[in-house]
């Protein structure tokens, strides 16, 4: 691969294959598998990820908002798209762009109907969600009877799949919730098949739940954050590899003197006579100020170096006092060699954070 000669996002479309395998490699055949694309691929680029996924057989992509989902048909994807949180003003676009709603309300689902009536549609498919513990969004268990009963009352829409969201697959301490939110959600499955006319698929795992609880993997999975190299488990990490890799360049070395600030606020005074480099992204770039002042580092030539002062919109200064560099040299931010999780835990947030506060300015690049 090409050295960075600017700030730029590496997307490894070979790492991702690898993912997808790995994962699929959990499930049964016949198992579906719904890949999450939603903000931009996970602060990737959401395109290329579901092209390159619906090449390798992924059956369904998962999006939050309608207009992801008009992203991905513009570029090509043919394959079902969920939306998993839409919104009303949007369903005549959505509609027209042959998306599938994630229907969570009675609001919704009367909103919708009424959307499809107005549009001439028959049987047009929705999603039903249960909402089985996470209390965020979803139908309750009561709810169902009188749901099916709205259903069948119309022909405009039909009912293809039913679907929960389970809270803390990836915590030990939390086996007994998460085996709470499976029966639950069974419970809802086992009367759902008895009021619908028609067979319908249902999917409850994430992908922390794919490793931990593979046995409720039902008709579909959904998998978004392991794709992308982050499995929330130490052992589940290495067995992944992480697609993005965000990488800069020294723009310029400074020799700081004992008691010499550096960078706004005067938060960095040295102690020392220290060799600083100026790097050209920032909080602009999705590297937040909670980064600065020595709590993360960043990767020169294989060494660590600890991010000084408070970050700026478009530039952070690190010390490489001890490291041999110059201007111009690469320098890796997180990815192969430095994990995004590691970057994020310095600032006590998540990788998810990281990824998906990834500002659209950074270029982005495919490899492999």
């Amino acid at each position: 691969m090409a050295k960075a000669e600017e700030t730029v996002l590496e997307i490894d479309l070979q790492a991702l294959d690898h993912n997808y395998r790995y994962l699929r490699s959990k499930l049964r055949p016949e198992t579906k598998f719904m890949a999450v694309v939603k903000a931009y691929a996970y602060g990737s680029d959401s395109v290329a990820i579901a092209k390159r996924l619906e090449h390798l057989g992924a059956d369904y992509f998962a999006v939050a908002y309608v207009n992801e989902g008009i992203t991905l048909r513009e570029g090509g994807i043919t394959a079902p798209i969920l939306v998993l949180h839409p919104q009303k003003v949007h369903f005549k676009t959505l509609i027209e762009n042959h998306l599938e709603p994630s229907i969570y309300s009675k609001a919704i689902l009367s909103g919708f109907i009424a959307t499809a009536k107005e549009l001439g549609e028959t049987d047009y498919p929705i999603q039903l969600k249960f909402n089985t513990g996470l209390n965020r969004l979803g139908f309750s268990a009561s709810e169902l009877l009188e749901v099916s009963t709205l259903i069948q009352q119309q022909s405009a829409v039909k009912v293809t799949a039913l679907l929960s969201h389970l809270a803390a697959t990836e915590d030990a301490n939390e086996i007994d919730f998460t085996t709470l939110q499976l029966q639950r959600f069974n419970t809802i499955c086992k009367k759902a098949d008895t009021l619908f006319k028609n067979r319908t698929l249902k999917h409850v795992l994430n992908t922390s739940g794919i490793i931990n609880y593979a046995q409720a993997q039902y008709d579909m999975v959904r998998s978004g954050i392991g794709l992308y190299g982050y499995g929330n488990q130490p052992e589940i990490d290495t067995e992944l590899r992480p697609v993005m890799t965000l990488k800069t360049i020294i723009s310029q070395k400074h020799i700081i003197e004992k008691g010499e600030s550096v960078g706004y606020n005067r938060k960095y005074k040295s102690d020392y006579k220290t060799v600083t480099a100026t790097l050209p992204l920032g909080h602009a770039d999705g590297i937040g100020r909670e980064y600065g002042r020595g709590k993360t580092y960043v990767l020169i030539h294989g060494k660590l170096a600890p991010i000084i002062g408070n970050v700026c919109m478009d530039m952070i200064m690190v010390d490489v006092t001890n490291i041999e560099c110059e201007e111009g040299d690469e320098v890796e931010i997180f990815g192969k060699n430095l994990s995004a999780n590691q970057f994020a835990e310095t600032a006590q947030t998540i990788t998810y954070e990281i990824l998906t506060g990834l500002s659209q300015r950074i270029k982005r690049v495919l490899i492999n």
